[in-house]
């Protein structure tokens, strides 16, 4: 296969009538869906959509933002994701980042992307559900070895700085779902929860690509909603669910806010999270209240997919992301620029079938993460053990110098949210003179607490250092999130008056 339309073609031929997406309103299967996909790739060659172009595409998950993925496919054109829910100027500002030729919004599913659709003055499209902008013709299409390598844009999350627009190829993506759906024995009779935006790395990679790749099918929601989850666990077959630490977070708080005791899952077998890191405490809840072992692993928007992953079979009891996956490579460097031994942390550095081809026409922020050797430096933190299972410890932009000191938010957030009171955490630094930072913490209470800040500090006393504890806590009702459910830790910072930095 050469690019990614290619995996459905192929399920397409051989089993037409397999149901592929499980919607509210009933199931779509593989030819009903193909029909969707031939009308748009008609449409794309009719309006002079050529190989190289890019095609935005405001959404929310829907059949009809899957086949424009593939139809662009078809085309040599791009597809660029936005979730429809941002904001108009981000929406525009992402269709002159990426010079795309036209854009799409899935209007039928989203009230957001029907109101972005209108501001753009567009019209209805060949397929129903949705519109379409006038032709952009100052857009200037790739050409080239990079036009064919390459099948989409994925917008970095922009939560430390602005958001990049990385080049994600056919081959990364076709490689990695075939690893991913080797990875949880992912097969034709299994159903994947796909509320994940297809505008995220993971959605795209870990749920669509994995799934055409076994022909499995997906149970498809445009948003998330823990109520739905737990009917669709109950009711719709659903054998795998993967999210982000902050989507089992929600369904804990779910269950406990509503009093759920036993869940209906009758087919579960399989749980995984990714684009975050995975606490403890948060791995012990989920495994205890599902009753099988949460799976992890550790990717980013410039690597197809995942670079490492604990398998099916291979569970941990640590937090680890467990090993490399094929076609990955993975070193743990030093401020020098050599690599250190086990045990000892330092940045990640990767290379491999997934990697980006480089951030969209932005030379000078490519060269700053790319290394010799093809090496791409991620800019996390971690470390690997004696097997070499990835620990990651953080951003290398997030960690915090204390009194000299480096201190990792992510084991402040650790320790934070083993307190009773408290159901999330967020720590950022913020500084506080002579190239100094204060620790502050942002948290989230559980239902019906209070904070006691003496019996804080008392629990924190015994597992954190002195520089390591925060020197304010602030209670917020939730953390701003970005659509992958990152916490866009900027915004906390930016919401905190100035006060004087304890001693």
């Amino acid at each position: 296969m050469q690019r990614i339309h290619e995996a459905f073609d192929a399920w397409r031929l051989r089993d037409a009538g397999r149901p592929f997406l499980c919607l509210p309103e009933g199931e779509l299967d593989f030819r009903a869906l193909g029909e969707r996909v031939d009308a748009l790739t008609q449409e794309l060659h009719d309006d002079g959509v050529r190989a190289g172009d890019r095609v935005l595409v405001v959404a929310e998950n829907c059949p009809e933002h899957v086949a424009l993925v593939l139809a662009c496919s078809k085309v040599g054109a791009w597809s660029c994701g936005v979730n429809a829910r941002m904001a108009p100027g981000e929406v525009a500002a992402f269709a002159d980042k990426a010079d795309v030729r036209r854009i799409y919004f899935t209007a039928q599913v989203s009230r957001a992307a029907a109101a972005h659709g209108a501001r753009w003055d567009a019209t209805a499209s060949a397929v129903p559900g949705l519109l379409r902008s006038a032709l952009r013709q100052e857009a200037r299409a790739e050409t080239g070895p990079l036009a064919e390598r390459v099948a989409a844009i994925i917008f970095t999350s922009g939560t430390t700085g602005q958001p990049k627009g990385v080049t994600v190829t056919h081959d990364g993506l076709l490689h990695f779902g075939g690893v991913s759906a080797r990875s949880r024995r992912l097969a034709a009779d299994d159903r994947s929860y796909a509320y994940l935006p297809m505008t995220h790395i993971f959605g795209l990679a870990t749920v669509l690509l994995a799934s055409l790749h076994a022909g499995a099918g997906l149970v498809m929601r445009s948003q998330f909603d823990p109520a739905d989850a737990f009917d669709a666990l109950a009711h719709h077959r659903i054998s795998q669910l993967q999210g982000p630490p902050t989507l089992f977070a929600r369904l804990l708080a779910h269950c406990d806010d509503h009093g759920i005791e036993r869940l209906e899952a009758p087919q579960l077998r399989y749980l995984y999270t990714g684009a975050g890191p995975l606490d403890m405490q948060l791995k012990q809840q989920v495994e205890a209240r599902f009753g099988l072992p949460l799976h992890h692993g550790y990717g980013l928007s410039e690597y197809a997919g995942s670079v490492c992953v604990t398998a099916l079979g291979a569970h941990r009891d640590d937090t680890s992301a467990g090993l490399r996956v094929e076609g990955a490579e993975l070193r743990i460097v030093g401020a020098d620029g050599q690599d250190l031994p086990a045990h000892e942390r330092g940045e990640i550095w990767l290379r491999g079938r997934g990697l980006m081809a480089g951030y969209f026409r932005d030379d000078q922020a490519t060269a700053q993460v790319m290394r010799p050797g093809g090496w791409y430096a991620s800019g996390d933190l971690g470390h690997v053990d004696d097997d070499g299972a990835l620990f990651v410890v953080g951003r290398l932009k997030e960690m915090i110098i204390r009194s000299g000191f480096n201190v990792y938010p992510g084991e402040v957030e650790v320790a934070l949210q083993g307190f009773d009171a408290i159901r999330g955490a967020a720590v950022v630094g913020k500084p506080a003179g002579q190239g100094n930072e204060d620790v502050i913490a942002f948290v989230t209470l559980r239902p019906g607490h209070a904070l006691d800040q003496n019996a804080l500090d008392a629990w924190l006393r015994e597992r954190l250092a002195p520089y390591k504890r925060p020197a304010q806590v602030h209670v917020v009702e939730s953390f701003p999130m970005t659509h992958s459910g990152k916490v866009i830790k900027r915004e906390l910072l930016a919401g905190v008056e100035t006060q004087p930095s304890a001693a």
